[in-house]
């Protein structure tokens, strides 16, 4: 288990406040990585880095925007006061809008791409030029099983992340070279304040919207700690051999389609 250490690196994690985010923040800095939590909610991320340096672990919380340039290398300054340079970058900041194209406004298709992938490309630069110095380094972006088919009422969203599936393997194939690996997750429906946002979008109870996700082989919907095994592994030497690739994490819910 020595490859799932990751003492001696940093890792900036984005949307780290609630959900999947949080719960990679907390299991990174489980296996030894000093943490740097970065999210708009800026309560929300003191929270989470206090609990990190309550259990003895390394975390400092950023409340940032990370669709403003300024914004994404203020984090990546405020990273590197943690340790020698920036080995990790998790890009999982994200929001969801249930809409159909005619249903979407302009403003809710232009906020949705700037945070599910404008961010990516703006705390990518900010941080690759770090990664290049010591030539190595993991990036791990946040897409969706909706990243790679396609979902009712979320237009916007899908086409989103359906561009950092393809975002993630051009960075792989620039930056291989360099020592960089870069891959992306693709979470089924987990069991996240999101989920439940878009229950209240579509005007669902949230419990039987829940019951609904289930529908799949495992019979049940994920949790953020099992989305962040998955960022382990992409983030650790266990995946040293591993770059542009998809790991879709979702209970099977793609095994048909």
């Amino acid at each position: 288990m020595d490859e799932l250490d990751l003492k001696g690196n940093t890792a900036l994690i984005t949307g780290a406040a609630s959900g999947i985010g949080r719960a990679i923040a907390e299991l990174f800095a489980h296996h030894g990585a000093a943490v740097c939590a970065v999210d708009m909610d800026t309560a929300g991320v003191e929270t989470v880095a206090d609990r990190i340096t309550r259990t003895g672990g390394t975390a400092l919380a950023v409340a940032a925007d990370v669709t403003r340039v300024t914004d994404c290398e203020d984090a990546v300054q405020a990273a590197l006061k943690l340790g020698e340079g920036l080995q990790i970058l998790v890009n999982n900041a994200g929001i969801i809008r249930r809409a159909s194209v005619l249903e979407t406004s302009e403003r809710d298709w232009d906020r949705v791409m700037e945070v599910n992938v404008k961010s990516i490309y703006l705390m990518s630069r900010a941080a690759i030029p770090q990664m290049q110095k010591a030539a190595r380094g993991a990036i791990i972006n946040t897409s969706s099983g909706w990243g790679l088919v396609a979902g009712p009422r979320a237009a916007a969203y899908c086409a989103s992340k359906g561009g950092v599936v393809q975002l993630t393997k051009a960075m792989a194939i620039d930056h291989g070279p360099e020592g960089i690996r870069v891959n992306c997750i693709c979470p089924g429906d987990t069991d996240t304040p999101l989920l439940r946002q878009e229950a209240r979008e579509l005007g669902e109870p949230a419990e039987e919207f829940l019951k609904d996700a289930a529908s799949r082989p495992l019979q049940r919907v994920g949790s953020p700690e099992e989305i962040a095994q998955a960022a382990l592994f992409l983030a650790s030497d266990a995946s040293s051999f591993v770059t542009g690739a998809v790991l879709v994490v979702d209970g099977g819910g793609l095994a048909g389609g």
